[in-house]
């Protein structure tokens, strides 16, 4: 691979810069990091056009999307964050055993230092800068990577950082795989990421160089699960919701859905209902639909088109289907059935607006499939049955869970976000999200002229080994 030496030496200057910086940030108060993400947070306001016709200029997202599920959460998370960092930064004072008699103790969170944030550009603007949002209230410095992939809008995060930010504080470098390279080359203090489980372990790997710590926030197939107790009516409306906002382009969408034989063909039936009355018009889903977007480009469009067809090569019907277009990017929503499992689509992460829906018959069935995969970013259970849900969310593993709902838990500022293994390491969100990127000093005060440990100080003296000896029984 080519390596535009100047860019690195270019690269490295920002890092060193951002670093002197970081150094300089230890020194400013808690007050000073909540007004300048409060100015931030009306600076967002202000700029809701712009970053509307971006997203739209980028994949066709609809402008009240855009508001939803691009602008609020980052709202959300300055107006959490403001409210309760007072509190987050204080000294927490910890007690002490009886060995550490005359002493006190207490837990300080200290910034990092200079941090990555690479960002995906499935939500391109909020995903780039709620990880910020964490990061500036833990008082570091930020590089941020935005994706080349939605070029409108990484384009306009670097101009409205540009415009915000002193850029000691706040950096934008734009660029495609090899300058995410290049910049995992420098000795960040952490590394936010945001992407697909395979590029995750090469950022990981990148990381284990300077032994920088990593938050990795990545997907893969999130299950779910609907019994016959579910309401049926409002499961389909969630799940409709859940999977084909955005195109299905969604980490944490629904990405197969295991249904009791008893209720499927109901629950398709009300699915596809909800479909059509979400994001069509006039009881279609088209080219003119202002309520849905595109697929982001032409490779994950065929990528799609791939996974159906393979599907329906393999015996899978479809549900629910209609127009493709090619030349720009438009998928009709699928809803396909009878899907083999070996099939690409039951072992690929879809990330798109296809849903396979597969009956099952007990139980022991649905544990045994969610747990024959890697473990997913979300886990979805639609039931009014309490031991089926505890059985269900005890037996299997996952990032986060909903019962009776869907993605809505990545908004929620009191819940830490975040995956497992495959679907990613490390939470953010709200004090989760501020402690991911601070680090937890321990801290331990003697009084002078006594100390309890001075007691088993050498020479071992007999008096010193009976004290040992009580300390190992007792204490």
């Amino acid at each position: 691979m080519f390596i535009d030496t100047q860019a690195e030496s270019s690269l490295a200057k920002v890092f060193h810069r951002q670093k002197r910086k970081s150094l300089e940030l230890r020194g400013k108060t808690v007050k000073e990091r909540k007004k300048l993400l409060t100015r931030f947070a009306d600076f967002i306001l202000k700029n809701r056009e712009r970053i509307g016709k971006a997203l739209y200029a980028d994949f066709k997202k609809p402008f009240t999307e855009v508001d939803i599920t691009e602008i609020y959460p980052i709202l959300n998370e300055i107006r959490h964050t403001v409210a309760h960092l007072s509190e987050w930064c204080a000294p927490q004072k910890v007690d002490a055993p009886i060995t550490y008699f005359g002493s006190r103790s207490w837990v300080a969170v200290e910034p990092k230092g200079v941090c990555l944030i690479i960002a995906p550009w499935n939500y391109p603007f909020s995903l780039c800068f709620v990880p910020l949002v964490s990061c500036l209230a833990a008082g570091n410095t930020a590089v941020i990577k935005p994706s080349e992939m939605t070029p409108h809008t990484s384009a306009l995060i670097k101009e409205m950082t540009a415009e915000f930010f002193d850029p000691q504080v706040v950096t934008v470098i734009e660029g495609g795989a090899e300058v995410s390279q290049q910049l995992l080359e420098l000795p960040f203090d952490h590394v936010f990421f945001t992407g697909s489980p395979a590029v995750g372990k090469l950022v990981m790997r990148a990381a284990s160089a300077h032994l920088t710590s990593v938050t990795l926030e990545l997907g893969g197939k999130s299950p779910t699960v609907i019994d016959e107790s579910a309401h049926l009516a409002d499961t389909a409306e969630r799940i409709a919701f859940g999977k084909f906002l955005n195109n299905g382009q969604t980490c944490i969408a629904p990405d197969y859905v295991l249904v009791h034989e008893r209720v499927m063909d109901n629950f398709i039936t009300a699915l596809k209902a909800q479909v059509l009355k979400m994001f069509g018009e006039g009881g279609q889903i088209n080219e003119q639909s202002a309520g849905y977007g595109r697929i982001v480009n032409s490779k994950h469009y065929e990528r799609l088109i791939g996974l159906v067809e393979d599907a329906v090569l393999r015996g899978a019907e479809f549900k629910l289907g209609g127009a493709m277009n090619a030349h720009t990017n438009f998928i009709h929503p699928v809803i396909l059935t009878n899907v083999s499992m070996d099939s690409r689509i039951m072992h690929e992460e879809i990330f798109g607006p296809v849903l396979p829906i597969i009956p099952y018959q007990n139980e022991a069935e649905v544990v045994q499939l969610i747990n024959s995969k890697p473990k997913p970013l979300a886990l979805y259970v639609f039931s009014n049955r309490r031991l089926f849900i505890q059985n269900l969310l005890s037996s299997t593993s996952a990032g986060t869970a909903c019962i009776n709902e869907c993605v809505v838990q990545f908004a929620h500022a009191n819940l830490p976000f975040g995956g497992v293994n495959n679907s990613g390491i490390g939470k953010s969100h709200g004090y989760y999200g501020f402690m991911e990127f601070s680090n937890q000093k321990s801290i331990l005060k003697q009084m002078n002229y006594f100390s309890s440990t001075s007691l088993l100080y050498p020479p071992f003296t007999g008096k010193v080994k009976k004290l040992v000896g009580l300390m190992l029984k007792y204490f």
